[in-house]
Order: C-alpha cells, then structure tokens, then sequence
C-alpha cells in the first residue's frame, strides 16, 4: 500500500473513531441528570427567628427596646398582631420547619427534657419531610445559621446518626450550636457535623459569628443562579444573657423607674402604634410579683441592671440580623426576597426566677443565687463569667398587653409573638397591620402556596404526615383576606389551651412565673378559662362561668385534637429537677467502664458519660515530657459546672466547679515523673444527699499524692463540653486558658463508675 493510501486509510479510520467518540458523547449527553430548577422568578426565602422575645419588648410593637432593622421591615412590609407559636424553643422550630404541629413531629417537648410516647420522644420521624428539604427538590439552596435544638441528645456525637442533624433535615449547610442555649462568648459551635474550635478573642460574640457566617454563604450564592432558602436563628435573647459593654451602655438608667412604669409606657404606645385594638385592657402584673416601689435599693439597682443587659442583647440582635438582610439585599434576587421575621419561638423567660439568677444552671438544679451575690457580680452582668437571666417581674412586663410568659401555652403571653413579613414584590400595602389569626405551621405552607408547590404524599418512601398549617399568602395583598373556620391546639408542660373562630379556652398547669410544679401534680385538677379573643384582645376578661356549654364544646375540641396529634398522656415536666438530662438514652448505654483515646474529639456533656456526680475513678496514661509541663488531661462540663483535671507547671491538679458558684482545687504532693505514666483521681461520696459532699484522692502511678474534701458535689454544665488534651469549650476552671492542651501526650482515658 501506498503511503498515500495509508493516510488516506488512517484519516478513514480516525474519522471513523471521531464519530463513534461522538456517537458516544451525545449518547452521554442525552443521559445526563441535571439537578431541579426553580422558577425564574422565584424568590428567595429568609427566616428569623429570634429566641425567649415577648410580644413587648421590641420597639416596633411598643416595646422599650429599640429594634430598627424590624421597624424598617415593617415599614416596608406587614406586621401581624396575631401570630402565634407554641410557647417553647424546640416545639415551635419543628412545627415551623415542618408545617405540622409540634407533638406529629415528636417535639411536645424539648430534648433535654424528653420523654417516651410518640409526642415527646423528639425524634423527628421519616413521616415528616421538612420545608429546607422540599425546598430543595424544587431547585433551591438552604443554609442555617445559629441555635437548632431539634437533634436528641444521645445523636449529638461524633459517631452520629446524623439523620436529624440539619443536614439530614435538609439543610446543604449548617454552622451554629445543637442545644438549647450556649455562651454566647465560648459556645460549642459545628459547621455541619464537625466541631468548630475557638481560640479566646476579646471582640467575639457568637450572633456576630454566625452573622459573618452567613454573609460568606450569601456572598456565595452570588455565583449561582439558584434562589436560596437562609435560616437565621440566634441562640439570642435565650439566657445567659450575654453582651458587651458597649451594648449595655447604651440602656444605662432606663430601667429605674421600674416594671410597673415599663409595662404602663408599653401598653400606651401599643396603643398609639395600633399594634393592639384600642379597647384592649391591660392584665393586671400578679400579685405573688413585687410591685417596683415595694423594693430595697439594692434590689432596684440590680434588677434595673437585669434589664439593661436584655435591652442591649436584643437591640445587638437586631443589629446583627440587620448586616445579614442588608447581604440579602445587595444580593441576587435581593429585590425579589421574602422574609418571615419572627420575634421570638415563644414568650419571654421567666426562668431567672423572681430575683434573676446570675447562675441560671444552677437555678434549674434548684440552687438560687442570693441577692447580695448577685449584688456582687452587678459589674460582670453580660460577661462570659455568668450565667445570668433577669427577674420574672421584666419577663412579664416584656409580655405586656398578656398574661403568662415562656411555657404558658394557655395565655398568649406565652405564644403570641410579633412577626414582620417583607416582600416588596408580593406585598401590598406596605406598612400595614395585618390581624388574621396565625400559628408557626402557616409558615411552610405559606412558602408552598408562594411558590406553587404541593407537600409529596411520600417522601423518600415514608408517607407523609399531611401538612396542618394554611396558608396566609392572601394576607399579603388583602388587609381582610378571607378566614375559613379554623382552631388550632396549644400543649406545653401540661398548659393548654384551644382557639376556635375567635374564642379560646385554657387550663393552666405548670410553671407560669418561674416556680416549679410538684411532677406528681394531677391535670385533671386544673382549672379551665374561656375568653373571646376575638373581642377581648389580651384575654382579660375570664367568660367560663357565663358560657359553660361552649367551655365544655372547646374542652371536647381539645380532647379530639390532642388524641389525633399524640398529645396524649399528657406529661408532667420534670425541668425543675434537671435529672431528665441524664435519664434520656446516652451513647454510652448502661455501661460503667469507659476507655477513650486521646485524641478524641469534643463531646457535649450529655452525650458522654453518665453524669459524673457520684462516686467515680478516672485514670489516664500520659507522656510526661518536661518538669514543667501543663495542660489539661480530662474536663468535664465548663464555667457553669463540672470538673478538670490538669497539670500546672508539673504538679497534679483536681478542680472541682460547683455550678460556677464554688470551686475546689486539689493538688499533688510531689511533682510528676517524666515520661510514660499513670495519674487520676478518685471521688468517693461521703453522704446521700443529692449536692451532697465527698472526698477526692490523686494518684501518680497507683500512689496516694494528695486528697481533699467537696463541701458540695455538682454535675458537669449540660451545655458545656467532654474534652480530652484540653478544655474546648467554657473553661472549668480560672487557673488556665482554654483550650489549655495538655504539652505531652495523654494515650487514653480509663472511667469507672462505682
């Protein structure tokens, strides 16, 4: 052949392959999955929601606290009078992120305090497909940013299940905390599953973290042509109530005239605003609250000071979640986004109790902080030493026109909560009222009507629990859309309550001002109200004994809608013992010998060992490098609560933080020996009762080196971390700065509980 011919052939041959290659290409081509599309024109999604805000507080709807990212969205949008949630943290985020209510999607509770049944369990169920996840089958992006408090304790690990972690609720991305309140100074932060560490940083504020945060996420949207659903939820205005200086400034002597005067300023300029009816009556402040004028000076200086600090914590809020919308603005779609912000997942707290409490953990344990000591932290409020909440007395007022507070789901003291909805393409009427009755289920279905999508009867194979909420979509451009018949149920702690076309009745249960119930208290004992809401905006006015057939039509109501949504047996609340935290299954089952490497990860406190307040051995294998080696080898909770052991300049150190409000230090008598050996302590109770005291002894290679006796023995801070080689969250103890690592090796970490 020619050499002609064999290029001629080659070419043939090549061509031949260019067209099978093409062939092959376009038959890929055809194949490809491409992932959904959203509408062109549909808009971004962005909800807030805020943390233990009553429906007063905010200056947008009459409140002393200034708010002006609120006021300028209610300017530019709506402000509803008539929202409501469920009256608690946990709750009111599932039944907002799932468009059911609470108890379907097991959260009639929140996790620290769960219980068996259905309805409590707080183990969101494959049945309940979540809004970030049907968002993002129809092309969308989701984020959120913040507090979560929907995962059960024993999942929050490092070995998972992650199934009801945000990212397995249907969130790409996730960067915040996982329980129900954090330092905002040293908070347990994660993005995604994995632990985020913190060096110590004198400007640090968790909501200005997770508010830059966002702001990258945002900015990278800016790249893709996808809309975007953001979940902006601040652990704030949730105890401790954590500010700087700065902030705090700025509410200087506001406060001194007292909560009988606040609560009268608030209820005036609701009025003037037009935020409540103007013949709504103002509830009286209960007589077992102190009126202001009946107070020591001590007592007003400090209480004042209480409120100066809120103030200023939800006015950084505000700010904070301004510089996030002001990203969503200038961002894609920035003219074309529609913002829910919700002021507040219930009412305000009044869990300080009615002095406050500068250690609010302890509180819950049932240990009071007393007046002259909190006298003595006056100047520290705000800070990252205390865990600091304010008297029940602002919590009420914060309430104002209401009655109830946080946890009274019989009273919209508890559940009503203020809400601005913004969208300048789909909103008429700017800065109009808005007064159609609404609920946190509304929220998803909402966005579905919004967007013309329709809940999947079955998802990923589990059928669906069909969606409870309506939608008020219609409300955006009608200032009298039409309302259909509805009712709606309320539960939390045995207070409960029922709304039905504008009447609503309630029987009060459990811890209404602060004070805890006896847990064997009988629900049939509880005494029922009845209001028409309708007419009697604050339920002012107690109608049960002039309408007994229609309490007695409601109360049925009630009984057919709690059996159909697992609200039965009704469960007695158990926080004021704070035991339930421990009682709730653990990663470690029933187990009594523990080892841990020394390199694992974080743990939070509830996730680790059983609580370690009874008598208990910890040993740990270490390299000793040097004579003046330091560090932590094990802690065990944080600044509000747990224990430590450490080497400071090559001695042995035991450390003992009773709730962050006593301290005991134990050292060893000789230094420690260089290289590879054995060291731990033991804690052996010397009496039964629960804070009762005990003795500690050291040991270095198996020899007695020092003990000490525990006045009091407390339990590791449940919001606080389980760390080995360091201290990664809040430190346990003064003598160090976290994360403190330990200088040498430790090889593992032998418990043992006795």
């Amino acid at each position: 052949m020619s050499t002609i011919s064999s290029l001629r052939l080659g070419s043939f041959v090549v061509t031949l392959a260019g067209m099978c290659l093409a062939s092959a290409v376009s038959r890929v081509e055809a194949a490809w999955v491409t992932a959904p599309q959203a509408p062109a024109d549909a808009p971004n999604i962005v909800v807030v929601l805020l943390d233990d805000v009553g429906f007063g507080a905010s200056s947008t709807f009459g409140g002393p606290i200034a708010t002006p990212t609120l006021n300028r969205l209610a300017d530019e949008g709506l402000r509803y009078n008539r929202f409501h949630t469920t009256g608690l943290c946990s709750p009111t985020r599932a039944a907002l992120l799932s468009g059911r209510n609470h108890h379907q999607v097991g959260f009639g509770t929140v996790t620290e305090i769960s219980g068996g049944g259905l309805g409590y369990n707080t183990f969101w169920p494959k049945s309940v497909a979540t809004l970030p996840e049907m968002l993002r089958r129809h092309g969308y992006r989701t984020a959120a940013f913040g507090k979560w408090h929907n995962t059960p304790l024993w999942e929050i690990s490092p070995a998972g299940p992650f199934d009801r972690w945000p990212a397995g609720l249907g969130f790409d991305y996730f960067y915040g905390f996982m329980g129900g309140e954090s330092s905002m100074w040293e908070p347990a932060m994660y993005r995604n599953t994995t632990p985020v560490e913190h060096s110590p940083a004198p400007y640090y504020h968790m909501t200005t973290d997770i508010a830059n945060d966002a702001i990258r996420w945002l900015n990278a949207q800016s790249a893709l042509t996808q809309p975007y659903f953001l979940y902006f939820a601040p652990g704030a205005t949730h105890a401790p109530h954590h500010v700087s200086a700065a902030w705090i400034e700025r509410y200087r002597g506001k406060f001194d005239e007292g909560w009988d005067q606040m609560r009268a300023d608030i209820f005036e300029r609701q009025k003037r605003l037009g935020v409540i009816p103007a013949d709504a009556v103002l509830n009286p402040l209960p007589k077992k609250l102190a009126a202001w004028n009946s107070l020591t000076g001590d007592q007003k200086r400090l209480y004042a000071r209480q409120m100066e600090v809120y103030a200023a914590f939800l006015e950084q809020t505000d700010f904070e979640v301004g510089r996030v919308l002001s990203a969503v603005r200038s961002g894609p779609r920035g003219d074309n986004t529609l913002i829910f912000y919700i002021v507040g997942d219930n009412g305000p707290s009044a869990e300080g109790g009615t002095e406050g409490s500068d250690e609010n953990i302890a509180r819950f344990a049932g240990i009071p902080t007393e007046l002259v000591d909190q006298m003595g932290h006056i100047d520290a409020l705000g800070g990252p030493a205390l865990d600091n909440h304010m008297a029940t007395a602002w919590a009420y007022a914060l309430s104002t026109p209401f009655q109830g507070v946080k946890t009274d789901a019989a009273h919209f003291g508890g559940t009503r909560n203020p809400l601005v909805v913004f969208w300048p393409k789909g909103i008429k009427d700017p800065g109009s009222l808005r007064t159609v009755f609404t609920h946190v289920i509304d929220i998803a279905p909402t966005i579905y009507d919004v967007l013309g999508i329709e809940m999947s009867e079955v998802v990923d194979g589990a059928n669906q629990v069909p969606i409870e909420g309506r939608s008020f979509a219609g409300s955006f451009v009608h200032s009298t859309p039409s309302n259909p018949p509805r009712s709606q149920y309320f539960e939390i702690a045995g207070n409960r309550a029922i709304y039905q076309n504008g009447w609503m009745a309630g029987a009060t249960h459990y811890w209404i001002l602060g004070d805890f119930a006896p847990p064997g208290e009988r629900f049939d004992s509880d005494r029922w109200e009845l209001y028409h809401v309708e007419e009697d905006f604050s339920q002012a006015r107690d109608l049960a004994k002039q309408y007994p057939e229609k309490l007695r039509d409601l109360k049925q109501l009630f009984d057919r809608e709690a059996r159909r949504n697992h609200v039965y047996p009704l469960q007695n609340p158990t926080m004021g013992t704070f035991t339930s935290v421990y009682a709730q299954p653990t990663v470690a089952g029933n187990r009594k010998e523990f080892v841990y490497p020394g390199d694992m990860p974080r743990m939070p406190v509830v996730s680790a060992v059983p609580k370690l307040n009874g008598s208990h051995r910890v040993s740990a294998r270490v390299v000793v490098p040097d004579v003046g080696t330091s560090g932590v080898i094990i802690a065990d909770g944080g600044r509000y609560g747990g224990f430590v052991l450490y080497v400071e300049n090559g001695f042995l150190v035991y450390e003992h933080n009773f709730f962050g409000m006593e301290t005991k230090v134990i050292r060893s008598e000789s230094l420690l020996p260089l290289g590879s050996i054995e060291v731990g302590f033991e804690l052996q109770r010397t009496d039964s009762q629960r804070w009762g005291s005990g003795i500690v002894r050291l040991f270095i290679d198996g020899k007695a080196s020092g003990e000490g006796r525990l006045r009091r023995v407390g339990i590791p801070s449940p919001i606080d971390t389980f760390d080995i080689g360091a201290d990664r969250g809040s430190p346990v103890s003064i003598h160090y700065v976290a994360p403190a690592r330990f200088e040498g090796i430790v090889e593992d970490i032998r418990i043992s509980l006795q």
